[in-house]
């Protein structure tokens, strides 16, 4: 669950002619020898995530997004506000940027059998698609960001790591035409009842 403008302002033209000039042909070779992690690999760790029980009330969230070099090039906080239906969620977001610029996304998420999850925000493009095990959740969804006055369609891979009853982690790798172009990290905390 990230930030639709990380790539704007300063960074983000220039991150995404660097991408698209420098890394089209090494990363299809690099992602051409990568196995990657399902997360039925973390089965047996504990505690076990549940969206519906995590992600309901009120939780906050801190989180960096770093270029392709690793450098910090925005900060970020989120309140989150959940709740649920039955099998239907809705986790309302609002993002404060370290630059002064707010926004919101309000995703609706339905859990499916199985540990599938179903996802979508104004700003994805179709669903995201989720699937957990044990504590952990990997989401995979396409975003709309916008970038110096164009919208780029940005594929993440983002994964959350239940730590406790009340922190989640949260790493989500940006790529576009298969050149990663960043990673956003989050720290989540859920207020106490």
């Amino acid at each position: 669950m990230n930030p639709t403008t990380l790539l704007s302002r300063n960074s983000g033209a220039f991150l995404m002619r660097r991408s698209m000039l420098g890394g089209l042909a090494a990363s299809a070779l690099v992602a051409s020898g990568c196995a990657g992690v399902e997360p039925s690999q973390y089965s047996a760790e504990k505690p076990t995530l549940d969206l519906k029980t995590y992600f309901n009330g009120v939780i906050d969230a801190w989180g960096v997004f770093q270029d392709r070099s690793g450098k910090v090039v925005r900060r970020f906080t989120v309140v989150m506000n959940c709740r649920w239906d039955g099998d239907t969620g809705v986790l309302d977001e609002d993002f404060s940027y370290s630059d002064g610029t707010k926004e919101k996304r309000i995703w609706t998420v339905r859990k499916l059998p199985e540990g599938r999850y179903v996802g979508t925000a104004g700003d994805v493009i179709g669903e995201a698609q989720g699937r957990s095990s044990g504590n952990a959740l990997n989401w995979r969804y396409t975003l709309a960001l916008k970038v110096d006055g164009s919208t780029w369609q940005v594929d993440f891979d983002d994964w959350m790591y239940l730590v406790d009853d009340r922190v989640m982690l949260n790493r989500a790798t940006m790529s576009k035409f298969g050149v990663r172009l960043g990673e956003v990290l989050l720290s989540f905390t859920k207020r106490a009842a």
